[in-house]
Parts: C-alpha cells; structure tokens; sequence
C-alpha cells in the first residue's frame, strides 16, 4: 500500500530524515543560545570590573529597581490594609460582639471553627482572620489567645489579624493596658497608637509583626 503516491519504506525513511532535521535544528538554536548567553556574561563580567560608566550605569538602575520594587510592596501594603479595613468595619457594624457573658463562650468557639476551615482557603484569608478577631475580641484573656494564634495559625492569617488589632484593638486588649474603654473609642486613634497597644497586649513575638507596618520614615517625609 502506497503513502500519498510513496510507498511505506520510502515514506518511513522520509519521516525519519524530518524527525532528524528538526532534532538538529533544535540542537543548533539551543547551542546557539548558550554561547549567547556565556559571551554576555563574558562581556558584562569584564565591563562590571573595567569599566567605570557600566558600573554608575548598572548601579543607577539596581537602584531604580530596588525603588519600583519597594514601591509596589508599598502599594500592595496599603491596599491590604484598606481591604482589611473595610471588612472589619463592615462586618462589625452588621454583627456586633455580644454583650451577654452567657453567650460569648459559644461566640468563641464557633468563631474559632469557622476561622479554622477559613485558613485554608486562599480566596478567604480576610475572612478567617476575622473570624479569629472575632474570637479574641470575646476571650477573657487576649494575651493567652495571641500567643495560641501566633504558634497554630497560618502566617499570613496571623499577620492579617495583627493588622485587624493595630487598626482596631478590641476592648478585650485595650482594657488590659488602660486604653480607651472600647472599639469605638480605640478606632479613632492612629494606626501607629493601634499598633503599639496591640504590641503591649500582645507579647513581644506580636510586637515585632505589629512594628513592620508602622510608617517609615520614607514614608513620612
């Protein structure tokens, strides 16, 4: 039986000599692009050591990188917290804390379990953080809690739950260190004021992640 007009042995060898082409053509670019990338690491190596523009020049733009960078990692801060800001102020206009000792241990415990199938969720790390906020905000001793959370919880669950303490402490920590009497008092005072008082509540593992968000000095000039 014939190929497209070619018989089967002579339609073998000619699929075969393809085959063979495109593995040398492939070959030859590959090799091509390491001798490349060797020569451009020759040449920059030796204007990195002897040549003083190239190095002013390649300094100029490490350091435009490292701003960009720094930039973005600001930008990608301040939206966080705006996002966190805006879920704890909402959810906590729609669902109050409990007022009532009786129910807050059931409050608690139910917020913890919903907090703890939350964290291993991608797409609802605010949401367990508040769940756990939530909890704290009803527990008779914040301190013991905090120090639980530090060790159990997901890092980044943790690090948004100390963002939710520094714009908002709970009247549970604020109360302990001689605050203002409430959430509603503790939220019109500064981030950074927020933040220093859920560090003193909060042990001196919470005070290092509470410090990372206060304003640099860049960030102030």
């Amino acid at each position: 039986m014939q190929v497209g007009g070619l018989s089967p042995k002579i339609f073998s060898k000619a699929h075969n000599l393809e085959h063979n082409i495109t593995m040398r053509t492939a070959l030859t670019f590959a090799s091509i692009a390491a001798a490349g990338a060797v020569a451009y690491a020759v040449y920059f190596d030796y204007n990195r050591r002897n040549s003083p523009e190239f190095r002013r020049q390649l300094k100029k733009r490490q350091q435009k990188e490292q701003k960009q960078a720094a930039k973005a990692q600001e930008e990608s801060k301040k939206s966080k917290m705006l996002a966190v800001k805006k879920a704890l102020t909402e959810d906590l206009a729609q669902n109050p804390l409990p007022t009532d000792l009786s129910k807050k241990e059931e409050f608690f415990l139910e917020n913890v379990a919903i907090g703890e199938q939350l964290a291993n969720d991608p797409n609802s790390k605010i949401e367990a953080a508040l769940k756990f906020y939530k909890a704290l905000a009803v527990y008779p001793n914040p301190t013991d809690i905090m120090g639980i959370y530090h060790k159990t919880l997901p890092e980044d669950v943790y690090e948004l739950l100390v963002m939710m303490i520094a714009l908002q402490p709970p009247a549970a920590i604020t109360n302990i260190i001689g605050g203002p009497g409430g959430i509603s008092g503790a939220a019109s005072a500064a981030p950074a004021a927020a933040a220093a008082a859920a560090a003193e509540a909060a042990e001196a593992v919470e005070a290092e992640a509470v410090e990372e968000m206060k304003p640099s000095e860049t960030d102030l000039d």
